[in-house]
């Protein structure tokens, strides 16, 4: 299992940037990938982005395609996530994520998450 914390959530103008962290503690080897999801009011969970462990590849939302950059620091099992031109649509709480499930699919099947951050943009 792996534990995650994520922070760096807040309040921006549109147009501003953000970076989220997930700090990563436990069996953070096992991780086939980590991902950022998000959801917000009233709606389903999303994926937003997810990088690959072995081999860094990332992956993205289009939505979030262009704006946002996925990275991890492995010395810190640190996942990242920068977020720039930020639209109001992107108001959501945030959720760092990691799946030890082998499987190509980097977009669903995540068995470990954090508690979430609220991002907020406002217009």
């Amino acid at each position: 299992q792996v534990h995650l914390v994520e922070s760096g959530g807040g309040l921006v103008q549109a147009g501003g940037s953000l970076r989220l962290s997930c700090a990563a503690s436990g069996r953070t080897d096992s991780s086939y990938f980590m991902g950022w999801f998000r959801q917000a009011p009233g709606k389903e969970r999303e994926f937003v982005s997810a990088i690959r462990r072995s081999s860094g590849r990332t992956y993205y939302a289009d939505s979030v395609k262009g704006r946002f950059t996925i990275s991890r620091d492995n010395a810190k099992n640190t996942l990242y996530l920068q977020m720039n031109s930020l639209k109001p649509e992107d108001t959501a709480v945030y959720y760092c994520a990691a799946k030890s499930v082998p499987s190509t699919n980097y977009a669903l099947g995540y068995n470990d998450w954090g508690q979430g951050t609220q991002v907020t943009v406002s217009s």
